[in-house]
């Protein structure tokens, strides 16, 4: 400011003087002054970091955003000076169907989710979790061009997956046959509603913290999950046995960012946030896998026992979950828009 004022002060005893000889000199000064002055100015503002406020739709320390962490943890490290993530929290910021209308109207700028909290504005969201390929493999598939686009629908930008688990079902008493879970009330969470009706389960909507004592209390016999949680927060407690056919291996949650927001990014800093996030995708794949082993051994060591149908019955088991999704979808968006998701999905 000092500097500025000095300039300021040059000009003021320069147009009060009379014309001299060596007026050209006096302008190469206007002009590097200007110069000076707007390199100032500049300054003050060009480098000014952009913070983005972020939740998401489990709490920070669940299993399921072991990874979530890792990778905000990564953008701030590599846009450190230009962008950073506040993850301010989950559900007790925003309420959990609420998150995609706060993401839509700006309230908050990045939203950890899963589709089906969207699914009337977009149900080809379903297809993420049906998913036979790779998050990178979905890049140069036309997949993640597709959802970004779809995404416009809810004024969000899509960028990318934030946890890869293959699904199971949990059950208190152990079944033999698939006819066994015929009339079974099954905790869901929407994901795998269709599945469960079409083996006869009930599905019954219990929120998150009360699945315990709805398994104890037998509102429930049984849920569907990953085997992050189930042990930690007791579930397996109760339901002890297993169906050993995972599912839905793609997972469903992902990273959005308010599309407006997005749009007011240098696209410099568009193109890093891509860039690191399409990074870490086959790292969080990685840790997803790994976990899975050393949670099975644990599983296995507290007594859950794991079941498996005939060879006929776990195809069937297996394929009524990406059938009825597949059926679903279509009826929605239509036949040959669904052939194209299950074409770029590599279904």
């Amino acid at each position: 400011m000092t500097l500025l004022v000095r300039y300021l002060g040059f000009f003021r005893r320069d147009v009060n003087q009379p014309p001299l000889g060596g007026s050209r000199g006096n302008m190469k000064k206007l002009i590097g002054a200007v110069g000076c002055i707007a390199i100032l100015a500049w300054s003050g503002t060009g480098f000014a970091e952009t913070t983005l406020r972020g939740i998401s739709f489990l709490a920070k320390n669940h299993p399921v955003m072991a990874q979530v962490n890792v990778w905000i943890n990564e953008v701030n490290a590599a846009m450190k000076g230009d962008l950073r993530i506040n993850y301010v929290g989950g559900t007790e910021v925003v309420p959990m169907l609420q998150q995609p209308e706060a993401l839509r109207n700006g309230v908050v700028d990045v939203l950890i989710t899963v589709p089906p909290f969207y699914l009337d504005q977009m149900p080809s969201g379903l297809s993420f979790a049906l998913s036979q390929i790779s998050p990178t493999e979905e890049r140069k598939s036309g997949f993640y061009e597709y959802m970004d686009s779809e995404h416009r629908k809810i004024n969000a930008h899509y960028l990318g997956r934030m946890h890869s688990e293959p699904f199971y079902l949990w059950t208190k008493k152990e079944p033999k046959k698939i006819e066994d879970l015929k009339g079974l009330k099954m905790r869901t969470g929407s994901l795998y509603d269709r599945f469960m009706q079409k083996l006869g389960m009930i599905p019954v909507n219990v929120a998150g913290p009360e699945t315990y004592n709805a398994l104890e209390s037998g509102v429930v016999d049984g849920l569907g999950w990953t085997t992050s949680g189930v042990r930690s927060q007791g579930w397996s407690k109760q339901a002890r046995y297993v169906i050993d056919v995972p599912f839905f291996g793609a997972s469903n949650v992902i990273a959005l960012v308010n599309q407006a927001k997005w749009e007011s990014l240098p696209p410099a800093q568009q193109k890093k946030l891509l860039d690191v996030t399409a990074d870490f995708e086959p790292k969080m794949i990685k840790f997803f896998r790994d976990a899975e082993t050393a949670e099975w051994d644990a599983l296995d060591k507290s007594g859950v026992k794991r079941v498996k149908f005939s060879a006929a019955e776990n195809k069937f088991y297996k394929d009524s979950a990406y059938d009825v999704e597949w059926a679903f979808i279509s009826g929605k968006i239509g036949a040959d828009t669904t052939a194209k998701l299950r074409k770029m999905t590599g279904n």
